[in-house]
């Protein structure tokens, strides 16, 4: 993908993985993935999401964060299993999330997948309003008066939902987009974002 080719040209996949959490010696696994997909000219698509079933139990902690029980994933697919999912929705987009270094990793079961390039909302969103208390996407998302929008997209719904929060990355990303008059800039201003010329270009 071009890192010239204007944003309003292309395609945007967020995605977002919830955990088992972490537990002594074991490496962290997803239990639910959600996807959520926008163009600017088309707006937002279907968004998919998945229970994922897991080999060892969810932890306290983690059901306390995000509510998903051991019961939940009971039949679920392994992450594996929504290769062709996966392959359709993110393959040729942009792909976007929150803080990306959880999905990137949970992404490494599927060795070569080409995915990219990698919008992190995170990173956007301390150039673009580095003197907010908190870059939280809940946080972030209060501040811009997404929610309304974002509970009405996605229904039923709340934080630390995979969906809920990929869509919630989404909705971000849209309205940087739209605050700061990026349309037709290169996608490589999100890609790298430059702290100096955001402040430039923040409106009063």
């Amino acid at each position: 993908m071009n890192p010239e080719s204007p944003i309003r040209t292309l395609g945007y996949s967020a995605i977002d993985f919830e955990s088992a959490g972490a537990a002594r010696g074991l490496t962290d696994i997803p239990v639910q993935v959600g996807i959520a997909s926008w163009t600017p000219e088309h707006g937002m698509t279907e968004p998919f999401v998945s229970y994922l079933r897991s080999d060892r139990p969810v932890t306290w902690s983690a059901r306390k964060v995000h509510g998903i029980r051991d019961e939940d994933l009971v039949g679920a697919p392994r992450l594996q299993e929504l290769w062709p999912t996966l392959r359709k929705r993110l393959g040729g987009a942009v792909v976007v999330a929150h803080g990306k270094g959880t999905e990137k990793r949970f992404l490494r079961a599927f060795p070569g997948h080409g995915f990219g390039p990698w919008i992190d909302t995170l990173l956007l969103a301390r150039a673009a309003w580095p003197d907010l208390g908190s870059h939280s996407l809940s946080a972030l998302c209060e501040h811009r008066g997404l929610v309304d929008d974002l509970r009405e997209f996605i229904e039923a719904r709340k934080w630390h939902d995979a969906l809920f929060d990929a869509a919630a990355s989404l909705f971000l990303l849209r309205n940087i987009v739209d605050a700061f008059e990026l349309a037709d800039r290169p996608l490589e201003c999100l890609l790298r974002p430059d702290l100096s010329e955001w402040h430039r270009l923040r409106r009063p």
